[in-house]
């Protein structure tokens, strides 16, 4: 018996006779006989490799053949959009075995919901924030209808895995398996990851029953694209190229800031070129128009941040061009992979590099992925601050519960089984000592302080594992064009209006309501700019390491063009005192200083940093490439002392800055202290350090 002759005979039927497929695809084959066996699976595929079918066929085969009634699928994405885009291709499909998918998320009206309450679908579109929403609630329908789930589902994998959203997803799942009385089978969907087995223990350790990782194709290779690297020199000339580039065809740029992409939207509309905006602050109602005209035109250009590098569908693209570089290989994977859909077609990717640094990092990330280097997806460590949450939350749910009950609804969870005793009973303990939770001695509720800090909108803070920028929304009439940062308003000259860009236009402050963060604005003729702060900490250490290679090689890439050829030979004699297999150290005449040049990036160099000006040495800066140490020039003293840092020793001596607490949500709800140990956890390997400190050195003067 064939793979296909496995399903459900009514899924057979509508697959060929309603969809018109002659075959499935390898993974889509290879996923029937362990879905329909009840195992957890990881199935990988690049981007439109048809993962949704894969996992999706054998759920709807099961649900006909074993005779599943009510809500027995969750259908997990981490974006709304997505969720918008998949649903009416899963609609489809329920339909054609008479069957119903439902849509809830944020953005889905309260008499939608009360439909889908109502009337259960048998599969479920949503969010993790909203099956939280769902699950803290006062309305019990909601709830209720949990206790029939089987199944999940979760789209994109890999952009929760590697963060406390990933964390939050599972403990949802948990407690979620807790009210169904089974465990619930979990699937999960990637185009790329760099450690797939160890991502599917993430998803799937701790349960019963076999699991399996399918990855029948290979991701894209060198081989079998077009990849070219750029020098432009600034967003301006950027824009040129674009504009005079592949006319005819749809272009998707990819930018790696909200405002780069207006910057960049506006320039290409200036030069005539038919341009659309997709950015995360702007409106789901803009970026949807947006996405469905790019979707329907032909000679066009739409503009984005990542919210377009996973699966939403805009259409058949011709190009992918990358201005400057993304942070990772797997995420200029995702992006590669929009391209090349139609038969024939090679996947493509045209970098431009704006600046010497977006250049090196381009250079070095294609480089490591030619390499067939992809990044691991690693689950953020110690995570005390969602046990918090996890806590107060279950607080909510069961109006009230048991002082050790958590346990039974949340203990299994490696996240939290893996923590020792004490120091869950630590977090406990604080949050009784600072009211946020209330105990009478048998049950913890909430206490003043925590109906303070999240009570407001029914708990809505709560939910959310992400901290909340201070942004304005911005109105022009009734019509809701996107949000912006509150700098955009502090930073420029009370006698003059602020003037915005968003979706590419230009916008004209006309009046500010502080207190409901509210901007009113009206077309301008002037140029705008619209601001929002970065959470980015620094390049990665691999991506350093790639940076330091390039600029000491002295090999040519084929891929690169002429100008990107002549701008790096003009950076690697600029960076000629580097060593392939060695750290430098200058110490360069007149300058009063000395820099160690370790290209370990960001954090680890500030690591360093904060433990030799505990050596005395007061004026220390860094960068991704380097430790400046000023005012000393005896480079021999300074390394003595080096030499003799013990890791731990720096890794405790590491002052973490205010900015990197602030994106730790929840950490009002942990001492300092401990808040400060969990992101020393997160941000400093100590086996990176020890090679950072280890490193052989050379001398230059």
């Amino acid at each position: 018996m064939t793979p296909f002759e496995k399903l459900d005979p009514l899924v057979q039927h509508h697959i060929v006779n309603t969809l018109g497929w002659r075959e499935l695809r390898p993974l889509q084959e290879q996923s029937i006989e362990p879905i329909q066996n009840g195992e957890h699976c990881l199935l990988l595929a690049p981007t439109a490799g048809g993962k949704t079918e894969a996992a999706i066929f054998p759920v709807l085969s099961r649900m006909c053949s074993e005779n599943w009634t009510g809500l027995s699928v969750l259908y997990i994405c981490p974006l709304r959009a997505l969720l918008n885009n998949l649903h009416v291709r899963l609609q489809e499909y329920c339909n054609m075995v008479g069957r119903r998918c439902g849509l809830w998320h944020g953005d889905v009206g309260e008499s939608a919901k009360n439909q889908i309450r109502a009337q259960h679908p048998d599969i479920l579109l949503t969010t993790p924030e909203s099956l939280e929403v769902m699950l803290i609630s006062v309305r019990p329908e909601a709830r209720e209808m949990l206790k029939g789930v089987r199944l999940v589902v979760i789209d994109e994998i890999h952009a929760f895995a590697g963060d406390d959203r990933g964390w939050h997803l599972l403990a949802v799942l948990e407690r979620i398996g807790r009210l169904a009385g089974r465990e619930l089978q979990r699937i999960g969907l990637s185009a790329t990851v760099g450690n797939p087995e160890e991502l599917l223990e993430w998803l799937a350790g701790h349960c019963e029953g076999s699991r399996r990782v399918l990855n029948p194709e290979a991701q894209a290779s060198a081989a079998g694209t077009n990849v070219q690297l750029d020098y432009v020199g600034s967003l301006q000339n950027a824009a040129i190229v674009i504009s005079r580039l592949h006319r005819g065809e749809k272009r998707l740029v990819f930018c790696d800031s909200r405002a780069r992409v207006e910057e960049l939207g506006g320039e290409l509309r200036r030069l005539g070129v038919s341009a659309f905006l997709s950015h995360s602050s702007l409106s789901a109602e803009e970026r949807r128009s947006a996405e469905e005209a790019f979707a329907q035109a032909q000679d066009c250009v739409i503009v984005a941040t990542s919210t377009l590098e996973l699966g939403i569908d805009v259409g058949d693209l011709d190009r992918v061009i990358q201005i400057d570089a993304p942070q990772t290989v797997a995420s200029f994977l995702q992006r590669l992979g929009r391209t090349g859909r139609r038969q024939g077609a090679l996947r493509n990717c045209l970098f431009l590099a704006t600046n010497d640094n977006a250049l090196l990092r381009a250079g070095a990330l294609i480089s490591m992925w030619e390499a067939g280097f992809v990044e691991p997806v690693l689950p953020p460590k110690r995570p005390l601050h969602l046990f918090a949450q996890q806590l107060m939350a279950l607080a909510l749910q069961e109006q009230g519960i048991g002082i050790h009950d958590w346990r039974r609804w949340i203990g299994r969870l490696p996240a939290f089984a893996e923590i020792s005793d004490s120091d869950l009973d630590d977090v406990v303990v604080y949050l009784l000592e600072r009211t946020i939770l209330f105990s009478d001695g048998a049950r913890l509720s909430f206490g003043d302080e925590g109906v303070a800090l999240y009570g407001r909108r029914h708990f809505l803070e709560l939910v959310s594992v992400f901290t909340s920028p201070p942004l304005f929304k911005v109105l022009h009439g009734r019509r809701e064009l996107g949000t912006v940062h509150q700098i955009a308003f502090l930073r420029h000259r009370a006698e003059e209006p602020a003037i915005l860009s968003l979706g590419g236009r230009s916008w004209a402050v006309t009046s500010l309501e502080w207190p409901k963060r509210i901007a009113y604005v009206v077309p301008a003729d002037e140029k705008g700019k619209s601001q929002w702060l970065s959470t980015q900490f620094g390049l990665s250490f691999k991506l350093c390491r790639g940076i330091h290679d390039l600029l000491a090689d002295d090999t040519v890439s084929e891929l690169w063009s002429s100008r990107a050829k002549e701008r790096i030979f003009s950076l690697r004699n600029e960076f000629g005192f580097l060593d392939r297999t060695a750290d430098t150290v200058l110490v360069a005449p007149g300058t009063n200083e000395i820099r160690w040049f370790t290209f370990a990036g960001n954090t680890l160099n500030l690591s360093i940093a904060d433990t030799i000006r505990q050596h005395g040495y007061d004026d220390v800066r860094v960068s991704d490439y380097w430790i400046c140490v000023r005012d000393t020039t005896d480079h021999r003293r300074l390394f003595e002392k080096i030499d003799g840092f013990n890791v731990e020793a720096v890794r405790a001596a590491f002052r973490v800055p205010e900015e990197y607490l602030k994106q730790l949500k929840f950490s009002e709800c942990l001492r300092r202290d401990c808040a400060a140990e969990i992101i020393r956890d997160r941000l400093i390997q100590p086996v990176l350090l020890e090679i950072t400190l280890a490193a052989k050195r050379i001398y230059v003067c």
